[in-house]
């Protein structure tokens, strides 16, 4: 009778694991709104795809770090104190310097604390842009295009011979 109640336990905890581990693989990591509304209408269809700026001249963080990061204020507003200056939305980004404020950017792509992701570590393995973020060369407003589900991640790591251990992406 013992080992039959400790055989049945056994049995739950393994189902509850593996029902737990199940449910994690296709849990979106990103939630928030796929495509937020931002304080300055920001086009990376003009800045990326019509000015072909590369991805790298204003998120120049994902060489170096975690997060892609975008450019300070004194970046856009020294290009657009010749360009574009009567510009609605660059009439919104100059009131922002004046008071010197940064722009309050709502986040499109906003992974837990417990994933780690390295923009540098996919940009050095040469991972285009477009592979997570889509064409945003021809987005208006950004949009998140991938699910970034760990199920999606994973993929992409099988894919290309990538480490799946757990530890490469959560610390």
């Amino acid at each position: 009778m013992r080992t039959l109640l400790i055989v049945i336990i056994l049995v739950l905890l393994v189902g509850a694991a593996a029902a737990a581990l199940i449910g994690i693989y296709f849990i979106p990591l990103d939630t928030g709104d796929p495509s937020p509304v931002q304080p300055i209408a920001f086009s990376h269809k003009v800045h990326a795809g019509e000015n072909e700026i590369h991805c790298l001249y204003c998120h120049r963080y994902a060489q170096v770090s975690k997060s892609a990061g975008v450019p300070d204020l004194e970046t856009c507003k020294n290009y657009h104190i010749i360009i574009a200056r009567d510009n609605p939305e660059v009439k919104k980004l100059m009131e922002y310097w004046k008071k010197k404020e940064p722009v309050p950017w709502v986040k499109v792509h906003d992974l837990p604390d417990y994933v780690y992701f390295q923009h540098k570590m996919h940009v050095h393995a040469g991972v285009a842009c477009t592979f997570c973020h889509g064409d945003v060369a021809t987005m208006d407003r950004i949009r998140r295009v991938s699910s970034l589900k760990m199920g999606w991640c994973l993929g992409c790591h099988r894919t290309n011979k990538v480490s799946i251990d757990c530890w490469t992406c959560h610390i």
